[in-house]
């Protein structure tokens, strides 16, 4: 079957050492979002085009075969599309493995990508708690998150939970509350916080953020680590 010509990648990072751990990796930036969260670094991405088809990902990816060791699928929201799954299957022939960095909205999409063996690991973005769900995502998608989490936590595939926090958004007690979801919902690992970078374009204008440690608010099962 001839590939979707479908412009759904806003634009690529062909290198990078941080977005996967271990890996050698490039970022595609999937066109589009489905939350629309006030302290979000890529507005240009969330409100743009698509610039990049399949065809032309695979050219630019077959140049980088023996380079990279895989490809990150990053937005926006990558599992908006669902040629995001027939792009996975196509990579995954090329020999990369494959991160997805997701808002958690679409657990139908990612389930089927895990039951086919195309997803190596996944970044779960943990937005809020259910009170403040809606107002910072201005989205009703907190069930959502919910099953995905379910679903990797089902599954066999190696994923993280991590949470921007912006401290005029959330404050300590919200991080406690989050962590205990996720208790709750027997996570077992790393959660990782990312401190807001202050002084960044973002949806909407936000005053600077404090930059605190939460590291002291770690469980028996799960640790939070600063990023």
């Amino acid at each position: 079957m001839k590939p979707s010509a479908k412009k759904i990648v806003h634009s690529i990072t062909a290198f990078t050492l941080l977005d996967y751990p271990d890996q050698i990796a490039c970022i595609l930036w999937f066109a589009g979002c489905n939350m629309k969260c006030s302290y979000c670094y890529n507005p240009e991405i969330v409100f743009g085009k698509g610039s990049y088809s399949i065809p032309e990902i695979l050219s630019f990816l077959e140049k980088r075969r023996g380079l990279l060791d895989a490809v990150v699928f990053s937005g926006g929201e990558c599992l908006l599309y669902k040629e995001s799954l027939e792009l996975m299957v196509l990579i995954k022939a090329m020999g990369f493995l494959i991160k997805v960095d997701t808002n958690g909205s679409k657990p139908a999409r990612l389930r089927e990508a895990i039951t086919l063996g195309l997803i190596d690991y996944v970044a779960l973005d943990f937005k809020a708690t259910r009170a403040k769900f809606k107002s910072i995502t201005e989205s009703r998608f907190y069930e959502q998150f919910l099953e995905c989490l379910s679903i990797l936590q089902q599954s066999k595939t190696p994923f993280e939970v991590r949470t921007t926090v912006h401290t005029d958004l959330l404050n300590e007690n919200d991080i406690v509350q989050m962590t205990q979801l996720l208790e709750d919902n027997d996570y077992n690992g790393n959660y990782f916080l990312q401190p807001f970078r202050n002084n960044s374009i973002t949806l909407k204008p936000l005053i600077n953020s404090k930059n605190f440690d939460y590291t002291h608010l770690s469980t028996h099962n799960i640790r939070l680590c600063m990023r």
